[in-house]
């Protein structure tokens, strides 16, 4: 199954609903890295985002940093109790950056991109560094929207049974996460007041989205995984539903194989064998 047809998938029936027939679950290991890279990137915005409050000069958006990297905190929480719990296994392991691009994103971000590293046009260090737009606009416009496509596509790739709590912390975090990217897309609008505005957030999301392209999310779903089960409709189809018009036969058509009904003669009331008249 692919992104395309995940979002044709959600745009169907809804982001929780499950895919017809969905019952094999990821493969332990498998499952422990995707929830592991999960962890790392919700630790990892948990910092961000609380530095960025420690240092913001609006108030309002001083306020959404602050909210949100304590959301990420419980977040990572989150994950970290549906990682396995076995002899041997250690949970840092498995925390790690889902890739590199997510790696040099969360540090461009947080300032800590190493010196000569590329930066969007318009932003200097000042702005890249600290400026709110261009803050918000990687928070609203690139984290939270690849933050709900990744969930989104593990949510309703979910083992009904073998995957019940994590489909319940998916849903937890999903429902924070939909609130957020509505409260910092309103602020990035009501920021943006000049042609110019938009040109330096146009270059700054390209600039970081440059970095994710070819997979969904930010911890994309792992190569190779068994999707077949929990396939879903391709574009150009929709989900079987039942039998069509054609194969179901008119009401009141006697079953193949049964005798022809009786023609009461003429004049006979129906029911019954009184003549009418």
């Amino acid at each position: 199954m692919t992104a395309l047809g995940d979002a044709v998938w959600v745009a169907l029936a809804g982001s929780d609903t499950p895919a017809a027939g969905a019952s094999q679950a990821l493969p332990l290991q498998q499952s422990a890295r995707l929830l592991g890279g999960y962890r790392w990137v919700e630790q990892r915005l948990f910092e961000v985002l609380g530095r960025w409050a420690a240092t913001e000069s609006l108030p309002e958006a001083c306020l959404l940093f602050d909210v949100q990297s304590q959301q990420h905190a419980w977040h990572a929480e989150l994950f970290e109790e549906r990682l396995p719990v076995l002899d041997g296994f250690d949970p840092a392991e498995v925390t790690v950056a889902p890739s590199v691009g997510v790696e040099r994103l969360l540090a461009g971000l947080a300032g800590d991109e190493p010196a000569g590293a590329a930066s969007p046009a318009g932003a200097d260090d000042d702005g890249r560094r600290g400026g709110t737009l261009l803050r918000l606009a990687g928070l609203g416009r690139v984290i939270l929207p690849r933050l709900v496509a990744g969930y989104t596509v593990h949510l309703r790739r979910c083992a009904p049974m073998a995957d019940a709590a994590v489909a319940r912390v998916l849903r937890l975090v999903l429902d924070d996460d939909l609130d957020a990217w509505r409260a910092t897309e309103l602020m990035v609008q009501s920021l943006a007041r000049r042609p110019h505005d938009l040109a330096v957030l146009t270059d700054h999301q390209r600039h970081w989205e440059e970095l994710l392209l070819g997979h969904a999310g930010l911890a994309p779903w792992p190569a190779g995984a068994a999707t077949d089960a929990s396939a879903g409709p391709t574009p150009g189809s929709a989900p079987s539903v039942g039998p069509t018009p054609a194969d179901t036969p008119p009401a009141g058509t006697p079953p193949a194989g049964s005798p022809p009904a009786e023609t009461p003669p003429a004049g006979t009331a129906p029911g019954g064998s009184l003549p009418l008249g």
